[in-house]
């Protein structure tokens, strides 16, 4: 039995070019449908991200101030290249490598995040802030995060809005 009479009679071997064009218009279909929601999860992670990463810092400068004996200072740069330091002097620049830097922290490194609103502080060596500050995130799609830190130097993260429902209103 020669083999093209095997293949005649038998089964189809393979897809056709029709089925194939057809199964690629399907999965482009899928893919432009999640394709939005993707950067949406994407924007939401930074958002989240620039916040817990604030509201630890503040806790961390919290435990510093009380471990050194001295007070830490948070200090804020706003606008669209902004930034935030942990410095052990007020007035600490967030954007160079000071001596008085403990910690500094960058907005380039979360694209589409903006800091909305911002306001210093400073932790005593018994752990409490004075006064109490408040950042507020705001996402590229409008979503907004805010840290609270109370005047006993304790940091959370709340929404002002319903956006973010992971967090407690603030």
């Amino acid at each position: 039995m020669n083999s093209h009479a095997a293949g005649r009679g038998g089964a189809p071997q393979g897809f056709t070019l029709i089925e194939q064009l057809t199964a690629l218009a399907v999965l482009a279909v899928l893919t432009s449908l999640t394709l939005p929601s993707l950067g949406e999860l994407i924007d939401r992670q930074r958002l989240q991200t620039a916040a817990e990463s604030l509201a630890a810092d503040l806790s961390e400068a919290r435990f510093a101030a009380a471990l050194r004996g001295q007070a830490v200072h948070l200090s804020f740069v706003r606008g669209t290249d902004w930034c935030y330091a942990l410095s052990s002097a007020p007035g600490c620049d967030c954007r160079s490598a000071a001596r008085c830097t403990v910690k500094a922290v960058l907005g380039s490194e979360l694209p589409g995040i903006r800091l909305a609103t911002s306001s210093d502080a400073v932790f005593d060596p018994a752990g409490t802030a004075e006064p109490a500050a408040v950042a507020s995130f705001v996402s590229a799609r409008g979503e907004r995060l805010q840290v609270v830190l109370s005047p006993l130097g304790r940091a959370r993260v709340c929404r002002p809005d319903g956006a973010v429902r992971r967090y407690p209103a603030c």
